[in-house]
């Protein structure tokens, strides 16, 4: 093999690299939401009133419920409902409600 092989195998690797790491950030995504994440955490923003959905840290979490100032959310099949501005654990998860407006909530989900 020549540097010139070696180097391009390297670039190859580097890249498929890359391209993973950047699908594991852009891979945060569902229906009817909005998410931010990074390597360890995701915020979702769930419209209300739909069947809002997302895949997020390898799980599924879903907008279940809304009643009052509490959401009730599905985590990797696990529901758990939790006030505005505290948190709760579901599945190895920790589950935060950040806001609840008319039409959407905003939920932190982070790796334990």
């Amino acid at each position: 093999m020549t540097s010139i092989d070696a180097a391009r195998r390297r670039l190859g690797a580097l890249t498929a690299a890359a391209v993973l790491a950047v699908g594991l950030l852009a891979g945060c995504g569902g229906d009817n939401s909005q998410t931010n994440c990074d390597l360890n955490s995701c915020t979702i923003t769930f419209q209300r009133g739909v069947d809002a959905s997302v895949s997020v840290l390898g799980v599924e979490a879903k907008l279940v419920n809304v009643r009052n100032s509490q959401a009730t959310v599905e985590v990797a099949g696990q529901q758990v409902t939790v006030p505005v501005g505290q948190d709760a654990q579901s599945e190895g998860f920790n589950v935060s409600v950040q806001s609840i407006t008319a039409d959407q909530v905003v939920v932190d989900i982070s790796a334990n």
